[in-house]
């Protein structure tokens, strides 16, 4: 086919082992700088240089200057959309690259996907929220329900002015480790960034990885109930 959208290009330039390892990096939302980048890609900066030049001018990455330094980010959400899609389909068909060491636990269970929560936690929150009726899910699709609205709204989420914005408020992720869906969009954006600002988590240096502190997850999974933490205590209770 020699007409249409030129996927072999996009194809050609994430499929690079380096590019994808920097690329990977980017997904944690932060800015990088080249040098920092070749370490990702585990290449030379002058090498990383080219690679980087590459995925700017196809569209993936965007520099962004401040005073001499340059930092290099995903273009926009299309981007960290198409590379959690990537990353997900690779994780169901069984493409994994396996790191063994103490980050990887950490990791599972929550972590940043491009600017929202992913990881057991991640898949925790989207499940409670359509358990409680908070989210209505029908196959992919996830759309806030009024009482979820409602709920958010009181918590201190500012739905109406999500709602204004151009990104889809409500969208499934396909998580990698848990092979299940969490919540991206506007709105899994947002609940991330309140854990953050409430103190109830924070970014771990150097890692994907998100560390709740003792009184930020009690809360969190306050917040975020599931029928199996009821039956625990139930059985608690009994003993």
């Amino acid at each position: 086919m020699k007409e249409g959208p030129d996927i072999a290009q996009i194809g050609a330039l994430i499929g690079d082992p380096a590019r994808a390892n920097m690329l990977t990096a980017l997904m944690g939302g932060r800015a990088l700088t080249a040098t920092e980048l070749a370490a990702a890609g585990g290449i030379t900066l002058q090498t990383a240089s080219t690679h980087l030049s590459k995925l700017e001018a196809g569209g993936l990455l965007a520099q962004r200057k401040q005073g001499r330094h340059r930092y290099f980010a995903l273009a926009d959400d299309g981007v960290g959309k198409l590379l959690e899609g990537i990353m997900g389909f690779a994780a169901s068909r069984g493409h994994l690259r396996h790191r063994p060491g103490p980050k990887e636990p950490a990791l599972r269970k929550a972590r940043i996907c491009y600017d929202h929560l992913a990881g057991d936690y991640g898949v925790r929150m989207l499940d409670s929220l359509i358990a409680t009726g908070a989210i209505s899910a029908l196959g992919e699709g996830l759309d806030l329900t009024e009482r979820g609205e409602a709920h958010l709204h009181a918590i201190g989420i500012d739905v109406g002015g999500l709602r204004a914005t151009r990104r889809p408020l409500c969208r499934a992720c396909l998580d990698w480790s848990e092979r299940r869906t969490h919540l991206a969009g506007g709105l899994g954006k947002a609940l991330l960034s309140s854990f953050f600002d409430r103190g109830w988590a924070r970014r771990t240096e150097n890692s994907r990885s998100i560390q709740f502190t003792p009184e930020g997850e009690r809360r969190f999974l306050a917040l975020f109930p599931l029928e199996a933490d009821n039956r625990a205590s139930e059985r608690e209770s009994a003993e």
